[in-house]
């Protein structure tokens, strides 16, 4: 598993980390209308798949806008963000951030996502921060575990690996 700090404190992550090369797992999260979502309902497009603790905190919310507007004018790429805020708290942000096209997901109901990813921490109830690639036939490409759950993922590396899936 990967190693994995919050504020410099150690981290126990919960589920199956996926590596690269590996088909990706299935999930269940809602909504911020509260219907399912699973992997199968973004068949055959690129998905980016970038994991926050919480919209609602400053890097976050920076992962959340940048990622967005990076691939914005990406041909047939889901910038997909995964939390465990309820889906009416993500509704709210987008709509606070000006991102009302964001796709945002709630893994507050039964931690499919983070279980399937192996981002569950264990201490917080939070999904450790994260980035998943996955190309359209459902294969990852990309994955990084951030080290240290304040820091910034390394978006250019996460948008190369988009751009070579496409």
């Amino acid at each position: 598993m990967a190693t994995v700090t919050f504020k410099g404190n150690p981290i126990t992550l919960l589920g199956t980390e996926v590596k690269v090369g590996e088909q990706a797992p299935n999930f269940t999260v809602l909504a911020n209308d509260l219907s399912p979502v699973t992997l199968e309902t973004y068949k055959g497009a690129v998905k980016l798949i970038s994991v926050v603790p919480s919209v609602d905190t400053g890097v976050c919310d920076a992962q959340t806008r940048r990622f967005n507007e990076q691939a914005a004018g990406l041909e047939n790429v889901k910038v997909l963000t995964v939390s465990v805020d309820l889906p009416f708290a993500q509704k709210r942000w987008c709509a606070t951030a000006g991102l009302e096209n964001a796709v945002t997901l709630s893994d507050h109901r039964d931690l499919s996502f983070g279980e399937a990813y192996g981002v569950v921490m264990k201490e917080l109830r939070l999904l450790a921060r994260a980035v998943f690639v996955i190309d359209s036939n459902d294969k990852v490409v990309y994955a990084e575990y951030v080290g240290e759950g304040t820091s910034h993922p390394d978006y250019e590396a996460a948008i190369e690996a988009v751009q070579a899936a496409q």
